[in-house]
């Protein structure tokens, strides 16, 4: 299963935080994971409140974790609160239901790892995910 690279990682954040530029959001944090769920490049601008890298990694970790996007994570809390609050516990890096959090796929549709973006509302969140994961040449899970 191919791993986002660190030069892709970094991509991807410049990607997200340009991006965010041009839609003059807040500041933001943005993490991207490995298949695994470890963190290979976090960035917060400045700015970005203290607790933004923690959010981005669980929107990020949490899509991992359940193989969707935070946002479907964030439906699914609707429909069934109970099941995603008891996930909590069990997931180390935290669990976001909040769109902004995306998986990337290889083009042989393995799981490449995740991107979790937070600062600004969270479509605005995920607006700037899919730009970061575009300007890496990669592609999000559907």
């Amino acid at each position: 299963m191919p791993s986002i690279t660190l030069s892709q990682a970094q991509a991807m954040i410049d990607g997200a935080l340009a991006h965010a530029a041009t839609l003059a959001l807040k500041p933001l944090a943005v993490a991207v994971l490995d298949p695994g769920g470890h963190v290979i490049a976090l960035a917060r601008q400045d700015g970005a409140s203290t607790l933004r890298p923690q959010i981005a990694t669980g929107k990020a970790a949490g899509a991992l974790g359940l193989g969707v996007s935070s946002r479907r994570i964030g439906d699914m809390a609707a429909e069934r609160p109970w099941f995603v609050a008891a996930l909590g516990p069990a997931a180390a890096q935290g669990l976001i239901p909040a769109a902004g959090g995306l998986i990337v796929e290889a083009e042989d549709g393995t799981i490449s790892g995740a991107i979790g973006v937070t600062g600004d509302t969270s479509d605005n969140d995920e607006l700037c995910a899919l730009a970061g994961i575009a300007a890496a040449g990669l592609s999000a899970r559907a």
